[in-house]
């Protein structure tokens, strides 16, 4: 399998909306690449809002590495999460986390999130993250296999091993561990 994020029928088939009841390849990413994500603190945010949807049967999680300034995911949006899909309950709620932590933390921080709209105060998540329809079992291992080699990229040089890597799910299926409670094997979908 090769190791690229996007192929010519990704870009072809991009879209920022999800439907309900089909598995997409997800990224979001912190305003300007900033690593907000580095510090654990922001990743337990993260892990907390996908533990809370998918003990609410709103989501299925596949797939997902946190990175210090985005996030990759293999997941599907199952129900409502009462007037938004799933993946704006978790855009809202880890970024009014994000804010709290931040005041309370390094409020000189804050300035670097602030946002020139009327729609908020401040943004965290840069707009219009990627979403990719995964329509096939080939893709899913594909956009999976990414995902594990992430932290393994020499600019990020995070773990020797895909399995060493906490913040993944490479060890659910190198070694069978799903420390977060969230994960659900791909192979029981496709």
């Amino acid at each position: 399998m090769k190791n690229t994020l996007f192929s010519e029928e990704d870009s072809r088939s991009r879209a920022s909306q999800m439907l309900l009841n089909k598995v997409y390849f997800w990224t979001n990413t912190i305003k300007d690449w900033y690593h907000l994500l580095k510090d654990n603190e922001f990743k337990k945010t993260i892990i907390k809002s996908w533990q809370y949807l998918v003990e609410k049967g709103k989501v299925r999680i596949y797939a997902f590495v946190i990175m210090p300034n985005h996030v990759h995911i293999v997941w599907e949006m199952l129900e409502m999460n009462g007037k938004e899909l799933p993946h704006a309950s978790f855009n809202k709620f880890t970024a009014h986390q994000f804010l709290t932590q931040l005041r309370s933390v390094e409020p000189k921080e804050l300035r670097r999130f602030s946002s020139v709209d009327n729609e908020r105060k401040h943004r965290f998540w840069q707009r219009d993250p990627l979403a990719i329809e995964m329509d096939s079992r080939e893709k899913v291992e594909q956009k999976i296999e990414y995902i594990h080699l992430n932290p393994l990229q020499e600019q990020w040089n995070l773990a020797k091993y895909p399995e060493d890597y906490f913040w993944s799910s490479a060890s659910f299926y190198e070694e069978d561990k799903d420390d977060f409670g969230i994960l659900t094997h791909y192979m029981d979908r496709f």
